[in-house]
C-alpha cells in the first residue's frame, strides 16, 4: 500500500491529511502556534496516529500554505492555490467558483474541469477581509469563535455598521454594546460586512457555478447564510472545509509517487 500525506502550514492553523488509494485515511487539525517547524512535526504526527501508521511508512509528502518552507520532512513545496485547486476539484468536481476564507486573507478563485486554477483574487491586507475580522470581534464580545455562528442565527434587529475596516469596526462593536445592542445582533451585522466584501471579490472576479466555499470561515453558519444570500445562490460546502489544501497536497503526492514508481 501506498500512503501520502498532505501538510498545509497556514497562518492560523496547521492541517495534515493521510491518503491511500485517493482515499483519506485521516487528517488532523491545530493551531500554527509560533514555531512552524514544530507545527508540522505536530500535526502530522497525530494524522499518523490516527491512521497507525509512522513517519517511515509515508512514501512521499507535499507541503504547502504560509509555512511550508518550515516542513522539515516534505519532499516537495507546492503553492497553496494549487493544492487548493486539487482538493476542490477532488470534492466537487462541479465547482468552478470557489471562496476561500482564511485566517489572514480570503482568495477567490476559479478552477476549470480538471481542477486546474485559472484566476484568482486575494483580499487587502485589512483584517476585515479575512477569518481574523471574526476571531477579533470574538475576543471584544467575549465569546469563543466557535459559537459566532448559531448566536449571529438568532439576531432579531441586525445592527448594520459604518465601516469594513477591522480597527474601526471593532470600535463601533464596542460603541453598540454601550449603547444595548445584543450580541446578536452585532454579530448579523458583522457577518453581513465580510459577506459584502467578499461578495465584491466574487463579482469582480466574475462568479461562474457551482460555487464552494471552504477554509475556517466556512465552519461559520452565520457567515455562510450571509454570503449565500448576498450572492443569490446556494454553496457547496465540504464536511471539513479546513484541509482543502492539504487534501490537495496529498493528492499531488499520490500522483508523484505514482510517477516515481514508474520510472523505477
Amino acid at each position: 500500500m501506498v500512503y501520502v500525506a498532505g501538510i498545509d502550514i497556514g497562518s492560523a492553523f496547521s492541517k495534515a491529511v493521510v491518503i491511500a488509494k485517493s482515499e483519506i485515511i485521516s487528517y488532523h487539525i491545530i493551531p500554527s502556534g509560533g514555531n512552524y517547524k514544530l507545527t508540522a512535526e505536530e500535526v502530522a504526527g497525530e494524522a499518523l496516529t490516527k491512521a497507525n501508521l509512522s513517519f517511515e511508512d509515508i512514501d512521499y509528502t507535499v507541503a504547502t500554505g504560509y509555512g511550508a518552507s518550515n516542513v522539515s520532512f516534505s519532499n516537495q513545496v507546492v503553492t497553496d492555490i494549487s493544492c487548493q485547486g486539487r482538493g476542490i476539484f477532488y470534492l466537487f468536481p462541479s465547482a468552478r467558483t470557489v471562496i476561500d476564507i482564511g485566517g489572514q486573507f480570503t482568495k477567490v478563485f476559479k478552477v476549470d474541469e480538471r481542477g486546474r486554477v485559472t484566476a484568482f483574487l486575494l483580499s487587502e491586507k485589512c483584517a476585515a477581509g479575512s477569518g481574523r475580522f471574526l476571531q477579533v470581534i470574538a475576543r471584544v464580545l467575549q465569546i469563543d469563535l466557535e459559537d459566532i455562528g448559531e448566536l449571529s442565527l438568532k439576531s432579531q434587529s441586525r445592527v448594520d455598521f459604518n465601516t469594513g475596516c477591522a480597527v474601526f469596526a471593532e470600535s463601533e462593536a464596542i460603541s453598540r454594546i454601550a449603547e444595548g445592542a445584543s450580541k446578536e445582533d452585532i454579530l448579523a451585522g458583522l457577518h453581513r460586512t465580510l459577506a459584502a466584501k467578499i461578495q465584491t471579490m466574487v463579482e469582480r472576479l466574475g462568479i461562474e457555478p457551482d460555487c464552494a466555499l471552504v477554509g475556517g470561515g466556512a465552519k461559520d453558519i452565520g457567515l455562510v447564510k450571509s454570503i449565500r444570500e448576498g450572492l443569490g445562490r446556494s454553496l457547496l460546502v465540504p464536511e471539513e472545509p479546513q484541509i482543502v489544501a492539504a487534501l490537495g497536497a496529498a493528492l499531488l503526492a499520490e500522483e508523484k509517487a505514482a510517477s516515481i514508481e514508474v520510472c523505477h
